[in-house]
């Protein structure tokens, strides 16, 4: 009966320490932007042209009727008393299609696998100038629907910026941190930082054009909502 007890008092101990929640929440923007501006360069082009079908535009601020803000990176800037681990199994996709990079913007952890696909009939280059020392610079083809690329970044940089000199107007945005806590926000402006060790932290929410925000949070074992609103500057 004593080691029954016992064990059931470590068990108790333990259990706490394995405690993780998930952080939640919407990033919306206050104020109204300035329309998105026709891509005339792609729509002209005699190639590119005939892959499109909308009128394309230029992606600065994807935003909804209610505000809710995509293409936000949110983050844990502060708190973490533990960073790195095993990069995920699962890469994350970047994709050239319809002369655009597809998404707009993607996070991803160090040393993870970016696969880069090119989707198009069309030879594509593919021009990476990270800032960070340790972070490779690359510019290679990309034959249309030709094999993957596949890239890693050893160290955090935020908007690493992806350009194709063939297509001018095409440019994506990676973000790379060190740790598992970050998302990327859809359509919807919502976000999820999946199984946040409990702590107190400093969330950032950061827009490439409309600037970042912060909120404290403190997580324990239930879930935490943590909506922000990102104000556009006069």
């Amino acid at each position: 009966m004593k080691s029954i007890w016992l064990g059931a008092v470590l068990a108790a101990v333990v259990i706490p320490a394995t405690w993780a929640a998930d952080v939640t929440g919407k990033i919306t923007l206050k104020g109204t932007p300035a329309p998105e501006k026709e891509i005339a360069a792609l729509k002209n082009d005699a190639s590119c042209g005939k892959l499109r079908t909308d009128v394309p535009k230029t992606r600065f601020y994807v935003v909804g009727a209610g505000g809710e803000l995509a293409d936000v990176v949110v983050y844990i800037k502060e708190g973490l008393t533990t960073k790195g681990g095993d990069a995920p199994e699962t890469p994350v996709e970047l994709d050239q299609h319809g002369c655009e990079y597809v998404p707009y913007v993607v996070a991803l952890q160090t040393k993870q696998k970016l696969v880069i696909k090119n989707s198009d009939p069309l030879l594509h280059n593919i021009n990476v100038n990270p800032k960070v020392p340790g972070n490779k610079a690359f510019n290679e083809a990309q034959m249309g629907k030709g094999p993957n690329k596949i890239k890693t970044f050893d160290n955090p940089e935020m908007f690493i910026s992806f350009a194709c000199n063939v297509h001018p107007w095409m440019f994506a945005y990676v973000s790379v941190f060190d740790h598992p806590y970050f998302a990327v926000t859809g359509k919807d402006g919502s976000f999820k930082l999946g199984n946040v060790p409990p702590g107190k932290y400093v969330i950032e929410a950061f827009h490439r054009k409309g600037g970042k925000v912060t909120k404290e949070i403190t997580v324990d074992k239930d879930s935490q909502v943590a909506d922000m609103a990102i104000e556009l500057k006069p």
